[in-house]
């Protein structure tokens, strides 16, 4: 299995997992010509992408969709309520054809691959994150959610690699120059996941499993690459997977062998 973080960040959010030849990305926050150039700086073949699975409608995840619409044949997968949402932000219609329909809770088939939503605290009309199984590997998206719940803990069991949202340091946002009720906002409990409710998380779905850890969508104003890496270090204690940072500029790309 591959991994990619091909954009992560309040600028824009595109993640892909790749297996057999074949591509799903999750979310649409960057630009197609983009998405092609780190397509091809990664190699990552540009036609192997099938489809795009939607978190929530939010201009940084969503960017995107309405130009993939109308130039490639990919299809998306989204929760009706957040199809309702992208649709009225871009003045679009997904046509039935190209919808897979999603609903958080229950896993949806694409050509064979597994792919869970699940419901995560977040200021959105219906925001998930995104569990995939695919070829005996299995890998979670998980960014964009103010405070760690059961339900995300439990579906973040068993995993490969976790892509996991460490978006702030919470003294850094409090004495940062944000106004108040932006501060506000990403404190709250459908806001942003800080380097701590990280590490807590993480602590949680620790598994012998666990091959890689990325952290993700980190604010570039509200916190700094090296808190975030060492709570999660704090989290991992002896455990031996790997730590990657991803970040808004420069694609990373991570091959996951099979255990």
């Amino acid at each position: 299995m591959r991994y990619l973080s091909l954009a992560s960040g309040s600028k824009g959010n595109c993640h892909a997992c790749s297996v057999g030849g074949r591509t799903l990305l999750i979310d649409a926050g960057l630009n197609l010509k983009q998405l092609k150039l780190r397509c091809e700086a990664t190699g990552l073949p540009f036609d192997s992408i099938g489809a795009v699975a939607i978190t929530h409608e939010h201009s940084d995840h969503i960017g995107a969709v309405g130009v993939m619409l109308r130039r490639t044949p990919w299809a998306f997968a989204m929760t009706p309520a957040t199809k309702r949402a992208v649709e009225a932000i871009h003045a679009i219609e997904i046509p039935d054809a190209r919808w897979l329909r999603a609903e958080a809770g229950h896993a949806l088939d694409w050509e064979g691959w597994s792919l869970r939503p699940f419901n995560l605290p977040h200021d959105a009309e219906d925001p998930v994150a995104w569990r995939v199984e695919a070829g005996g590997f299995a890998m979670a998206v998980v960014t964009d959610l103010g405070h760690p719940t059961a339900l995300v803990a439990d579906h973040c069991q068993g995993l490969d690699l976790l892509a996991l949202e460490a978006n702030h340091d919470v003294e850094m946002l409090r004495e940062g120059a944000y106004p108040p009720l932006l501060k506000a906002r990403i404190l709250s409990r459908v806001g942003h996941l800080s380097n701590e409710s990280m590490g807590e998380l993480l602590q949680r779905v620790l598994s012998p499993r666990l091959q890689a850890v990325v952290l993700a969508h980190l604010s570039e104003q509200n916190n700094d690459p090296e808190l975030a890496a060492g709570a999660a270090r704090l989290a991992l204690g002896s455990h031996g997977a790997a730590l990657h940072l991803a970040t808004q500029r420069e694609p990373l790309s991570l091959s996951i062998a099979s255990a």
